[in-house]
């Protein structure tokens, strides 16, 4: 299976909730891929959590670290990496994630806001009107998603196992799509 890929790294994007830590796991089994999730090395490097970090340094702060993360990330091969919702936000970023394969896990924010609801460690969610917060957040991440190599459009009836399996049946056709001329 890891042959499916050649070894380039699968980049997870979305929203937070979309399911990329679970799905990512899950994908990394599969192909034979180790599983990274950037949210976890900046809280480990830091020693802080993201909230932490948030509340102390700003989000600007936490998106640099998050930039850092990533470019030492894509010096590797085989890995399957879930990204923070907003790694999109920084042209930059980009750089980095074009050195493997893009993969945005697009949910509908009510979905997202279910998934959610009893969720306190999200910093950007502490707002008096957490779904209008995801839908916003959204609609300005949604031209950035959109970039993505493959779009994953996700129902809340399917299992993370089902969303797994449906990126690994779309691969080939990503991978066809930039080698041939």
């Amino acid at each position: 299976m890891n042959s499916l890929l050649q070894g380039i790294n699968l980049y997870l994007i979305g929203m937070m909730g979309a399911g990329k830590t679970t799905v990512g796991q899950l994908l990394a089994n599969h192909l034979s891929y180790r599983f990274l999730d950037t949210d976890s090395v900046i809280t480990q490097s830091a020693g802080k959590s993201v909230n932490q970090l948030f509340a102390e340094e700003g989000e600007a702060a936490f998106r640099q670290l998050e930039s850092n993360v990533l470019a030492q990330v894509c010096a590797y091969t085989q890995l399957v990496v879930s990204t923070g919702g907003g790694i999109v936000l920084r042209p930059e970023n980009w750089s980095y994630l074009h050195h493997g394969l893009v993969v945005w896990l697009d949910v509908p924010v009510e979905l997202l806001y279910t998934r959610l609801l009893e969720d306190t460690t999200r910093p950007l969610l502490q707002d008096a009107d957490p779904q209008g917060k995801l839908r916003s957040l959204l609609e300005q991440r949604t031209p950035l998603y959109s970039q993505a190599d493959l779009k994953i459009t996700i129902t809340a009836e399917e299992t993370p196992e089902a969303i797994a399996n449906k990126i690994i049946q779309a691969i080939p056709s990503v991978l066809k799509a930039q080698v041939s001329p």
